[in-house]
């Protein structure tokens, strides 16, 4: 008995020992919650285990679906354990979250951006630091559009991407292309417009910005208006039509199709242009069996046939700011701005950063050669210092709530499947915007 009550007893101090360090690991534990599902593994299965191993700081990365960050965020800080640190997406989205965030100006991390006046404030305090400046626009396969070119069924007389700088130009290469796709091996010019449920990002927020930019001017313009005339809805819808009706697959079908479907497609050399952004790059490289060299990975802008779009170049800004939950331990806090200067500072970090998570970044502390090198950073970087060409700014954080862009994409589904007409998606962005602005208190 006695023998019995002492290897018990032994048990017990064992397991109180571990569920104490268990305990203590949690207090310590900066919990994050990534924005970008693109780049899920890469936090939580590489950077995450080097940084705990340099610091000695556990990181535990938790990614939200697509389309599903508000929610997702929404639940988790109502959780015993909320996220330490979370994301943003600029001043409106700010303001669900105005309770939580905490003061940064005083932080290592605030230190490291180069132009203070990109951050965001509440109430005097810098809350919000934007980590990474993103380009988007239409990814296309250079060795497919020089195989046109070379065709002698070419039509168009275009010889030259650089001759492409108007809807105009765009819609006759793309349609002329359609007509030679057996000869070019693609089945169709643009990848899927991919449709189902958390894929349509693309079109309810990029493809939107250029048509947003032409009604507002700028994003201050569009935060501050309680109504959306979609006033360039024409355009919007003249190239939304062109994918639809030069795509790898047929419009009732694209409801099914994923982000995830439509880079595989560019990858395969199933298709010639894509519609994504920057971040593009590492999800084309790393399909398994993809055919496109890294030379041949470009961009062309969103022409949509707006005023003067030939001064025009990609979509450039940023709407992805980070923020620290105020409502955790000093001691969290304190280790979040660890790991966030850990990753954007130290030689580790950086490497990360560049060649991994693929961010061009608005941080002093990285140098030309520890910028990103894959070929669509680089064709961004190419766009942003032509002469005479203006990038157009991200203007998509006026958008009022998530809830709009789910109404839009509704709409726009209803519209490729013909049970609604291009109207009533007119109407729906209307009154959504409406509606939405008003419950936002504009």
């Amino acid at each position: 008995m006695k023998k019995t009550s002492i290897a018990l007893l032994a048990v017990l101090l064992i397991v109180s020992a571990l569920v104490s360090c268990s305990d203590k690991d949690a207090e310590n534990e900066v919990y994050y919650l990534n924005f970008k599902p693109e780049v899920a593994e890469i936090y939580s299965e590489e950077i995450a285990p080097v940084f705990e191993e340099e610091t000695g700081i556990p990181l535990k990365v938790v990614t939200a679906a697509s389309n599903q960050y508000t929610q997702t965020l929404k639940s988790e800080m109502a959780k015993s354990q909320p996220p330490v640190i979370f994301q943003v997406n600029g001043p409106m989205d700010l303001m669900g979250s105005k309770n939580d965030v905490a003061p940064l100006e005083n932080t290592e991390f605030y230190k490291l951006l180069s132009d203070k006046s990109m951050a965001l404030e509440l109430d005097g305090h810098v809350v919000g630091i934007p980590y990474v400046v993103e380009g988007y626009g239409i990814i296309y396969n250079n060795a497919i559009m020089e195989k046109y070119f070379a065709l002698p069924t070419n039509s168009t007389g275009v010889k030259s991407m650089d001759e492409i700088d108007n809807f105009e130009t765009l819609k006759a290469v793309v349609e002329d292309m359609t007509a030679n796709k057996d000869a070019l091996g693609i089945q169709g010019v643009f990848a899927s417009t991919s449709m189902s449920a958390g894929n349509d990002w693309r079109w309810t927020t990029h493809l939107l910005n250029p048509a947003l930019f032409a009604e507002y001017g700028d994003v201050l313009t569009g935060q501050e208006s309680t109504t959306f005339d979609f006033a360039y809805s024409d355009n919007f819808k003249a190239l939304f039509d062109l994918y639809l009706d030069n795509s790898t697959t047929a419009r009732g079908l694209v409801g099914s199709k994923s982000v995830d479907d439509s880079m595989a497609e560019f990858a395969l050399g199933q298709c010639a242009m894509v519609q994504n952004g920057s971040w593009g790059a590492s999800q084309i490289l790393g399909v398994p069996g993809n055919t496109v060299a890294d030379e041949d990975i470009k961009f062309l802008p969103l022409y949509m046939g707006l005023d003067d779009e030939e001064e025009y170049g990609l979509c450039v800004g940023t709407e992805n700011y980070l923020c620290i939950n105020k409502n955790v331990s000093e001691e969290l806090q304190k280790n979040a701005d660890t790991f966030l200067t850990w990753l954007f500072s130290s030689d580790t970090g950086k490497k990360f950063v560049g060649e991994k998570l693929v961010f061009i970044t608005p941080f002093n502390t990285f140098n030309e050669d520890e910028t990103p090198q894959d070929p669509l950073a680089k064709d961004m970087v190419r766009w942003m210092n032509k002469d005479g060409i203006t990038q157009v700014p991200t203007v998509t954080a006026a958008i009022p709530s998530e809830q709009w862009k789910a109404d839009f994409g509704s709409a726009l589904l209803g519209y490729i499947n013909n049970q609604i007409s291009w109207d009533d998606v007119v109407k729906t962005a209307q009154d959504s915007w409406a509606k939405e602005a008003e419950i936002m208190g504009r």
